[in-house]
């Protein structure tokens, strides 16, 4: 288990100075973690900026502007999303011009496409062309994206006489399911306004989610269970924490609520010792994973989130339970969001924007602060994963800058595609 990740030998706080600090000398992690704020976000800030110039060098300028892989996961589109989150933090228009060329490629990749998530599907293209469309004051263009969208629920379901039906053939999960395709939804209504996609829509496939989980915990277990190609996943990327983070974005019925609860609270009590958490029903013996896609990060973003929605105290010791577990286990020897320090590091931070808790900021910049400091050194000497697609989001170093980005800004932080 401990090839997984490197022991964390850092400091449970370490007080800033104002000194001024010789970085010929000594451990430079240290300094970076007793460096006043302001100073250190400037840097990750600088980092993140050059980052960024070399991921849009690989992934869109070495590649003659063809896109093979549109996904925000590991393709093209997570390259825009990145330019994006840019332009929010630097104001920067070239940035989000960029962005939007981007898009309008992945357009194009995606047009076949009957994926209907943000993560890994064309809901994803559409989504952000339409909210990059509406920064960019492109009227036509954002109804152009809109119209497409739209166009993307007939793969989820369709209508008859006013009656929606959903497709069978599509997953509930989060990377290529129905829930996948809610969370753009919500990133829609966040950005362009209620009602940009109608509760009627939305409700109509958050009623076949709960029916198809009641309908296969009645063979025991929680009251909401869910499958990913045969097996019953725990985790935020195929599972339950997943499935139960985005249904609690919802208004749901008192019964649906319930169920919600129950299910996490089923979680937490069949947990392991340390605080980790399965994989998956059928495995439950090896408390080996510490990822956002399985583990106690996804889990336990999941958890702060039911802290605050039903303002239940058993979710937040919990999550403090699976933050411990991250600290101590999850300086991976990776460097992405999925399964990495990278989206290690948002589970602190969740808990500061819940709690204030200036320990829990302090521990999302120990983390950002060894990526900092040793993730190009370690990936260069082989003992640290730079992602089998090296520049990508969700795997590589666009997962790492992402971060960077949301260090400068800490109470503006938010796991990509995940939080909103």
């Amino acid at each position: 288990m401990s090839d997984r990740f490197f022991p964390n030998v850092m400091p449970d706080f370490a007080e800033e100075t104002t000194e001024q600090q010789d970085d010929t000398t000594g451990e430079s992690l240290l300094k970076l973690l007793s460096m006043p704020y302001p100073s250190l976000s400037q840097r990750f800030k600088r980092a993140a900026l050059d980052l960024k110039e070399t991921i849009v060098m690989e992934t869109w300028g070495l590649t003659g502007q063809h896109v093979r892989d549109f996904t925000l996961y590991n393709g093209a589109l997570g390259t825009a999303f990145l330019l994006f989150k840019a332009y929010q933090v630097d104001k920067n228009k070239n940035d989000l011009g960029l962005c939007l060329e981007i898009v309008k490629a992945c357009d194009s990749s995606s047009s076949a496409s009957r994926d209907v998530t943000f993560i890994c599907g064309r809901a994803g293209v559409c989504a952000l062309g339409v909210v990059a469309a509406k920064c960019a004051g492109n009227e036509q263009l954002l109804k152009y994206y809109l119209s497409q969208f739209r166009e993307v629920i007939s793969f989820v379901c369709s209508s008859f006489n006013g009656i929606i039906k959903l497709s069978r053939n599509v997953p509930n999960e989060l990377l290529y399911g129905r829930i996948g395709y809610l969370w753009s939804c919500l990133f829609l209504n966040k950005h362009i306004g209620d009602g940009t996609i109608p509760s009627t829509t939305t409700r109509a496939v958050i009623d076949e989610i709960i029916k198809d989980g009641r309908e296969l915990a009645k063979r025991g277990g929680p009251p909401l269970m869910y499958e990913w190609y045969g097996t019953k996943y725990w985790g935020a990327a195929h599972g339950l924490a997943g499935i139960m983070h985005v249904l609690m974005d919802f208004v749901l019925t008192p019964d649906e609520a319930e169920d919600v609860k129950a299910t996490l609270k089923y979680m937490i009590k069949n947990r392991f010792l340390s605080g980790n958490y399965p994989v998956s029903e059928e495995d439950r013996k090896r408390d080996i994973l510490v990822h956002w896609c399985h583990g106690a990060p996804g889990v336990g973003l999941t958890l702060v989130k039911a802290a605050k929605v039903f303002e239940d105290k058993e979710f937040l010791e919990a999550a403090e339970d699976a933050a411990d577990v991250v600290w101590n286990r999850g300086l991976l020897k990776r460097v992405g969001i999925c399964h990495g320090i990278s989206g290690n590091a948002y589970m602190f931070l969740s808990l500061y924007h819940l709690t204030g808790n200036l320990e829990f900021l302090y521990r999302a910049k120990a983390f950002a602060c060894f990526l900092l400091d040793r993730a190009h050194k370690l990936i260069a000497k082989g003992e640290m994963h730079g992602g089998d697609n090296p520049h990508s989001l969700f795997e590589g170093l666009g997962g790492m800058a992402y971060l960077f980005l949301d260090m400068f800004e800490p109470p503006e932080a938010r796991f990509p595609a995940y939080e909103l």
